[in-house]
């Protein structure tokens, strides 16, 4: 088969990435941008192409000679609620929402790949191009694996890329093992009864307790975990019904905690109940925890991780790939599929000058585009290989 020229490919991602980035669309609501994947796998002459898949994911086939194997490569699709600050060209034209996670360089990559692959093969076996929704708040995953993503469309391992700033364009880390944390919620209400600000005694007011449990709760992880785990507790949201003369008599404190350990986990849900329960006595006040689990830990399989590796050598240089020296407490759905089979996710570098991710002036360097395409097609090539 003829071989593509990267070069043209690279302009061609670089065009499907900024059209992508100027539409962003929230999960569940990648309607415009799922049709513009599903368009592009046809037009590549993929053997099947099912859209609709959790509600707007899409999935192509393509298969090569006789093997039976079957790898899913996977990417993200979704956009987050943030107002751009950016003044390129193609900056969001929908207002308050941005690709301020790189999902559309991350869908542009896999696009390529499949160009690539479908073009010029070199496999022996099934590739699967899972195109995912709403990974952000952490459903999309588990939407596709509820409509019966792994009976309908099965695969034996399951890869990934995401990229990272601070890491230069044209670098590839991963690591076994723990590689992204889980991500836990939580809510704690306080209820007393509010007032005049001139007459605190008259009533029982909330926000001197909240402000006592917010500090209070950082003691979990500096006091109350062992210091060989790493965990993280942060309150992102106080929330009252107060106003500039009038004392709450409700507060909410809200936030999320990482963590690498289902241990760990719940000993932070206990540790959290017990210091909102006492917080709350001693202030004669009423509290309420709800707890929710929004991620699990994301652990990448030995074998799969030095496959990774390997086919991550013929397409960067030696010294531009390594380990990850720890594990990030940022978290990934793609960790959902890890449940089912293993599998190996990993970073390309974004720059070390990038705006960090979630940031408003954050972009995706078109610089790497090629490098992910290239991996996601060396090694569907060297799971699959025809030999």
């Amino acid at each position: 088969m003829p071989e593509l020229d990267l070069e043209t490919l690279q302009a061609e991602m670089t065009s499907w990435r900024r059209h992508l980035h100027a539409h962003p669309e929230f999960g569940f609501e990648e309607v415009g941008t799922a049709a513009f994947v599903a368009a592009k796998l046809r037009e590549f002459g993929f053997d099947e192409v099912a859209e609709g898949v959790g509600g707007t994911g899409v999935v192509g086939t393509l298969k090569r000679g006789t093997g039976n194997r079957a790898i899913a490569l996977r990417a993200d699709m979704d956009a987050l609620r943030i107002a751009e600050q950016g003044d390129h060209p193609y900056r969001s034209q929908t207002p308050g929402v941005m690709h301020a996670c790189g999902h559309d360089g991350h869908t542009a990559m896999l696009l390529g790949a499949a160009k690539l692959l479908a073009a010029e093969g070199g496999f022996d076996g099934t590739v699967r191009f899972l195109f995912q929704p709403a990974e952000e708040w952490g459903k999309g995953a588990l939407a596709m694996l509820a409509d019966g993503l792994m009976e309908r469309f099965p695969f034996d391992e399951i890869h990934g890329l995401h990229n990272m700033p601070g890491l230069a364009v044209g670098q590839f880390q991963t690591r076994t093992g723990s590689f992204m944390s889980a991500e836990d919620n939580f809510e704690i209400v306080l209820k007393g009864v509010g007032g005049h600000a001139a007459r605190p005694h008259s009533g029982n007011e909330v926000l001197v307790a909240a402000c006592a449990l917010v500090t209070s709760l950082q003691t979990i992880v500096s006091r109350r975990l062992s210091p060989a785990d790493i965990a993280v507790v942060s309150v992102t949201e106080l929330l009252t019904d107060g106003t500039r003369n009038v004392l709450p008599g409700t507060a909410r404190i809200l936030g999320d905690a990482r963590s690498f350990r289902p241990e760990v986990s719940a000993e932070i849900e206990r540790q959290m109940g017990i210091i909102a329960q006492g917080t709350a006595q001693s202030y004669n006040l009423s509290a309420e925890l709800h707890y929710t689990r929004e991620f699990v830990p994301l652990v990448n399989d030995e074998t799969m991780v030095q496959e990774a590796f390997a086919a991550a050598r013929t397409v960067f240089d030696d010294g531009d790939v390594s380990v990850a020296r720890e594990p990030m407490t940022g978290s990934e759905d793609f960790a959902r599929f890890l449940d089912h089979v293993p599998g190996c996710f990993a970073y390309v570098g974004n720059g070390e000058d990038s705006a960090p991710l979630h940031n408003p002036r954050y972009d995706f360097d078109d610089r790497g585009l090629i490098h992910g395409a290239r991996y996601h097609a060396a090694i569907a090539r060297r799971r699959l290989s025809p030999g």
